[in-house]
């Protein structure tokens, strides 16, 4: 994509959480050569107005944060459910930021309804909760691996946000009692080894004490032990973002009560992911 500048978006409705998403937005376009764009939904377009006006205030906040990066302001009428994918694909997005809360934050958007907007769109979401970014942005992320062949398809956004920050990740699977399935995850720990051998990025990976049935309790304990700043998912079908005994853990994990980010990606259905570049 070289020529092409990046794009980030980020909903906001004027709270904290949002706020401190638009913080992580402008500290990852200082350092991606990115432009900012700000999203507000209104229900009605009687609201248009006094929003614009709220949107060139956090226009004039974002610029102070970061005078070099470029910030434009959006508004929508209609559903934020529909029109932050809309907004997406209409700027043609690489990223988008978005702040949620436990109980709720991004017009109500609180973890277990972040999901049905994140599948809005096939743009990698980096959602926040009121922990902010780093100096340094995220050095340390975390990338759960599980049974589905499509958890492999995030490494290349994740490879990309690494190369960026000079991260190391830290690859976690589940412990599995079957011999069968014990190899499948062997196999996909040797696969991003190799990814990211391949490319010069620092890992580690352990197998979690924890089995599948605790496994996101597990990745967000080893999240925190080793003060990871981003979390990368892979949104699997139905909702199901670990795609674990088709168990959806959405809530728990977008919320988890140690604030780390979360980087959630939809899987495509050929290659290996990405959408999100560097270059």
């Amino acid at each position: 994509m070289s020529g092409t500048t990046n794009k980030i978006l980020v909903p906001t409705d004027f709270t904290k959480v949002a706020d401190n998403a638009m913080s992580h937005a402008m500290r990852l376009a200082k350092h991606t050569g990115a432009e900012v764009y700000l999203l507000h939904v209104v229900a009605n377009q009687d609201e248009t107005e006094v929003t614009r006006r709220k949107l060139e205030l956090e226009q004039q906040r974002a610029q102070a944060m970061e005078s070099e990066v470029r910030v434009h302001k959006l508004v929508r009428v209609g559903s934020i459910f529909d029109d932050i994918g809309d907004a997406a694909a209409e700027i043609d997005a690489n990223l988008i930021v978005m702040g949620t809360h436990g109980m709720r934050g991004m017009q109500f958007i609180t973890g277990s309804r972040a999901l049905r907007v994140i599948t809005s769109s096939n743009v990698p979401f980096v959602v926040v909760q009121e922990r902010p970014i780093k100096e340094g942005g995220y050095d340390s992320i975390v990338v759960p691996l599980d049974l589905h062949k499509e958890t492999r398809q995030k490494l290349t956004v994740v490879a990309e946000m690494a190369r960026t920050f000079n991260s190391k990740v830290h690859l976690i699977v589940p412990k599995e009692e079957d011999e069968f399935l014990h190899k499948q995850l062997q196999n996909h720990i040797k696969f991003a080894n190799q990814y990211l051998d391949e490319r010069g990025i620092k890992h580690d990976a352990v197998i979690a004490s924890e089995d599948s049935g605790d496994f996101v309790k597990a990745v967000i304990k080893h999240a925190v032990s080793v003060d990871a700043d981003l979390i990368a998912i892979m949104n699997l079908a139905q909702g199901n973002i670990f795609g674990v005994l088709g168990v959806p853990y959405e809530q728990e994990v977008i919320t988890n009560e140690a604030q780390i980010p979360v980087m959630c990606m939809n899987p495509k259905e050929t290659g290996t992911g990405g959408g999100w570049s560097f270059q």
